[in-house]
């Protein structure tokens, strides 16, 4: 639809989530495809569709095995929030994932014969006898068809649409968006004359680090890989490794609904991620707590004895406050300069949407496979 391969992926930073894989081994990480199943069902609230996320954990090693063939660097894995395990699979040091990705996906399609057309919008399907037999274009204000045996829909989701997101969850009008500006749901409009199946479309997820009037994703990486989150009265006030739900609820309730993610030099040592948000200038610099604390405009004493309580807890293994995991805890904030960024909750990612089986065919309302008719990623419900 743009002129760009890639949809939100691109700007997906933290890594693949995939157990029992073959960089796993190698690193003397222990996971098991059971742990990856329950904590999904747990993040999910158990209204996920099992066995969709069954059939994702146990094809998840081989996925990252054949990314890895096409050549994709897979080779650092991090411990992410709602994880038992490490197991977000990312590109050496931490880099972000979704653009490498990307550039690796779209080289083996290319070499593989396949031809992406962009500045291409699809208007509808093409429908026959009750199954798909390609899809209606548009580009350059002429209309076009196109003609083929099956269509995989994997148009994403609808983060990037307010008034659809307002539609399902009003309470979320004012919010901004991490997503890019093509995820507008353009599939839904072409589900009803299938009687195409959507489902879980109100829920929606929101990710609770994202800087305000930007529109940028702060990872969870850096949480994972140490930082902590404080208030404007320069106090933590939740468990940073909670789900995105229970921290973007916990940061609305804090003064002004915005909070600061704070680490210290060796966490940005840590991920390479981090050096991206420094080069757009997202990151306030101090170079002892003191003088971070006053240009945030927030308690210099209250944040000094914050980072301290802090440090004791992440050495005695045990988050007496909120309850961190000591494997969350992975480093004490103590080297200068100290770092901070404001943040707050937006419209991340849309969880329902078209209802599909373990083989990714769409489903009409009824429960039958539309021939023709596949679904895949972020533009699909239940997962």
């Amino acid at each position: 639809k743009r002129g760009l391969a890639g949809g939100n992926t691109n700007y997906a930073t933290g890594g693949l989530n995939a157990s029992e894989t073959s960089v796993q081994q190698k690193l003397g990480i222990q996971d098991s495809n059971e742990q990856y199943f329950e904590d999904t069902m747990k993040g999910g609230k158990n209204i996920n569709d099992a066995a969709l996320v069954r059939n994702m954990v146990n094809l998840s090693a081989e996925t990252v095995d054949w990314l890895i063939s096409l050549g994709a660097d897979l080779t650092d894995v991090g411990k992410m929030a709602g994880s038992t395990n490490p197991r977000t699979h990312r590109p050496k040091g931490g880099g972000a994932v979704g653009g490498h990705l990307v550039d690796v996906l779209k080289k083996a399609a290319e070499d593989s014969g396949v031809e992406i057309r962009y500045d291409s919008t699809v208007t509808d399907l093409i429908v026959k006898n009750g199954g798909v037999h390609g899809v209606k274009v548009e580009s350059n204000g002429k209309i076009y068809t196109v003609k083929s045996k099956a269509v995989v829909i994997a148009s994403g989701g609808f983060g990037a649409n307010i008034a659809m997101v307002a539609q399902y969850r009003p309470e979320f009008k004012d919010f901004g968006t991490t997503n890019q500006s093509g995820a507008t749901g353009d599939a839904f409009t072409w589900a009803k004359q299938l009687d195409i199946a959507l489902t879980q479309m109100e829920q929606i997820q929101t990710h609770p680090t994202v800087v305000p009037k930007k529109g940028v994703m702060i990872t969870e990486a850096v949480r994972g890989n140490g930082a902590i989150m404080v208030n404007r009265e320069g106090k933590r006030f939740n468990n940073e490794m909670a789900t995105r739900d229970v921290l973007s609820s916990a940061i609305l309730e804090q003064t002004g609904k915005t909070a600061f993610i704070l680490f210290d030099q060796n966490v940005r040592d840590s991920l390479k991620a981090i050096e991206g948000y420094a080069r757009n200038g997202l990151l306030t610099e101090g170079e002892t707590l003191t003088s971070l604390a006053e240009k945030l405009a927030i308690s210099q004493a209250e944040l000094e004895n914050t980072v301290k309580k802090y440090n004791a807890f992440q050495a005695a293994g045990k988050d007496e406050d909120f309850g961190r995991a000591a494997s969350d805890m992975t480093r004490p904030i103590v080297k200068a300069p100290f770092y901070a960024v404001e943040v707050a909750p937006a419209v991340h990612h849309t969880m329902g949407g078209i209802k599909i089986n373990t083989k990714s065919e769409a489903l009409n309302n009824s429960g039958a496979v539309i021939p023709g008719l596949f679904a895949a990623g972020e533009v699909t419900g239940g997962i």
